[in-house]
């Protein structure tokens, strides 16, 4: 590579690396990045604190949903404890011996009913001896029995003066020896066996066994088809299975349930679902508003769910946490939509937040764009002075300033690299005449054609320049006085053989006389030394009767 093409290139690559435009674009993108990050982190805990909002909400909600369910399981296990003990110690009272005695005048009857205060406690409803003795999971033992039915009896006592709450459809004891007890009373005594048969053949009765229960712990149940969800635990004594307490929840009283325990707990619309995700009740009243997830979105709940009991996930424009309930086999979910979310404080905090990160990212832009264009007509008009200052404004080549100081920093650059380095002065023959001829008009053309035919005849490397009236400097770096001769000799070719059109029908033909000088000839390597020699051989050139080219002095 030239030396002056190595100039030319790191002056290009400093002026576009710090290009005023540049700096202002980079100055801009960095004030957006900063604007974007600080608005994303605010977005952020934003999001945080929603999220933290959302779970205190649904926390809330489940532990008092939690506390009715608990509430009702409890009652159970008292009504379980209760029948334990009266089978370990029964009342001894005559009124109830003599009612629990007239059972075997019953026994033999397809169905029948034992009371013996109606206002003060619940019959037994009951079947043959025969219907218990077809069924292989129905045991009557004589020897237990009478316990058994003393105990029912005073469950019978307990569930009529703790009735079950409004959201649960009914509390019943059924025993394995052929009879229940039940807060839901029948219309008929000949309901009693289809009432019986249902019990004992329902999924949460023969799933309390021994084999199907070994903890005998209480069961959660789903009865779709019913509408029931159904909360059962097994009876035993002295490892005897007696029978099962169970209650049942409707959905609508489930329904009833939640809303209570929702209240005034946020926004968005809550759903209970059991363990096999059957949605069992909603806090919406209005059917048209509750949230329904398609088989996807199903999918996508259902497979966070088993991973772990607290937790959220997001599903297009709604926000669903949901918490698995500690006293049921089931979850809570809260689905909060896009549109609750920007009618709360939270929405319009960030509703806020974005209209003053875009405010600010226009004002941006706009300030950048005036401040852009201020700036480029700044440079433009720099460029244009610097142009106009290094630059002859009739040939649009260096001027002498600038010839000058780029030939000194080519010399010196050459010298350090023991490169050649050559000048050639050039003189336009007999110009004085053209102008005295044709006018100044025609001179500035020729003045013109002139420079452009230098200029496109010299090397890429070279500096040409125009240092007087009609006279002219080229720059030959890495040239030596053979080459520079060979370039000298093709300018003066080119202008010798070219007419100029000077007016509309008038050609001029003119010539020029060089002088070349080099640095080999003395190791000088100043400029303004070898321009003062070329100077001189161009005047020999002269003397000698122009149009030619000098490079050596005459000898004497």
């Amino acid at each position: 590579m030239q030396p002056d093409d190595i100039v030319r290139k790191e002056v290009f690559s400093a002026r576009h690396r710090f290009h005023p435009g540049r700096v202002v674009n980079i100055c801009f993108i960095a004030v957006l990045i900063v604007s974007t990050l600080l608005t994303w982190r605010e977005a952020v805990v934003l999001e945080d604190a929603y999220a933290a909002t959302q779970h205190t909400h649904l926390e809330n909600v489940v532990n008092s949903l939690d506390r009715q369910l608990q509430f009702s399981v409890e009652k159970l296990l008292f009504f379980r404890n209760g029948m334990q003990d009266a089978l370990e110690t029964p009342l001894a009272a005559p009124v109830l011996h003599d009612t629990v005695s007239r059972f075997n005048d019953l026994r033999n009857k397809p169905f029948w009913q034992l009371a013996f205060d109606e206002r003060r406690t619940l019959p037994l409803n009951g079947i043959s001896d025969a219907f218990v003795q077809q069924t292989t999971s129905l045991i009557r033992d004589d020897e237990r029995l009478e316990k058994e039915m003393s105990a029912a009896f005073e469950m019978g006592y307990l569930l009529r003066i703790n009735a079950p709450a409004a959201h649960a459809k009914r509390i019943v004891y059924v025993s394995r020896a052929g009879f229940y007890v039940s807060t839901d009373p029948i219309d008929t005594v000949r309901d009693i066996p289809t009432r019986y048969y249902q019990l004992v053949t329902s999924p949460w009765f023969t799933q309390q066994s021994e084999r199907d229960n070994r903890p005998r712990s209480v069961r959660w149940l789903t009865l779709i088809n019913e509408k029931i969800v159904n909360v059962s635990m097994p009876v035993d004594y002295q490892r005897d299975w007696y029978g099962v307490l169970a209650i049942d929840f409707t959905f609508q009283g489930l329904k009833k349930l939640l809303q209570d325990a929702v209240g005034d707990n946020g926004e968005g619309e809550f759903q209970l679902y059991d363990n096999s995700f059957t949605l069992l009740a909603t806090s919406e009243s209005v059917a048209s508003h509750v949230n329904h997830f398609d088989e996807r979105e199903r999918a996508q709940i259902a497979s966070t769910l088993e991973n772990d009991t607290v937790g959220e996930i997001r599903l297009g424009s709604r926000y669903v946490n949901w918490q698995h309930l500690d006293h049921f086999d089931g979850v809570l979910l809260r689905i909060h939509t896009l549109r609750e979310g920007a009618h709360g404080d939270f929405g319009s905090i960030t509703i806020a937040l974005t209209l003053l990160w875009l405010l600010f990212t226009a004002m941006l832009i706009g300030s950048w764009f005036v401040i852009r264009r201020m700036v480029s007509n700044m440079y433009r008009l720099q460029h244009s002075l610097q142009w106009q200052a290094w630059h002859d404004p009739l040939t649009r080549i260096n001027n002498r300033g600038a010839l000058f100081e780029r030939a000194k920093a080519l010399a010196k650059r050459c010298e350090q690299q023991h490169q050649p380095y050559s000048v050639m002065q050039l003189d336009l023959d007999h110009f004085k005449s053209v102008n005295d001829r044709y006018g100044h008009q025609a001179g500035d053309k020729v003045l013109t054609h002139a420079a452009r035919l230098i200029t496109s005849t010299i090397r890429e490397a070279d500096v040409a320049g125009r240092v007087g009236g009609e006279e002219f400097c080229v720059v030959l770096p890495g040239a030596g006085p053979e080459e520079a001769m060979r370039i000298a000799e093709r300018i003066r070719a080119r202008i010798n053989d070219r007419e100029i059109l000077v007016k509309k029908s008038q050609t001029a033909r003119i010539s020029v006389s060089i002088g070349v000088s080099s640095a080999r000839e003395s190791d000088n390597y100043d400029f303004e030394q070898l321009q003062s020699i070329a100077d001189a051989r161009l005047y020999q050139a002269k003397q000698r009767g122009r149009n030619q080219v000098v490079g050596q002095d005459e000898k004497k």
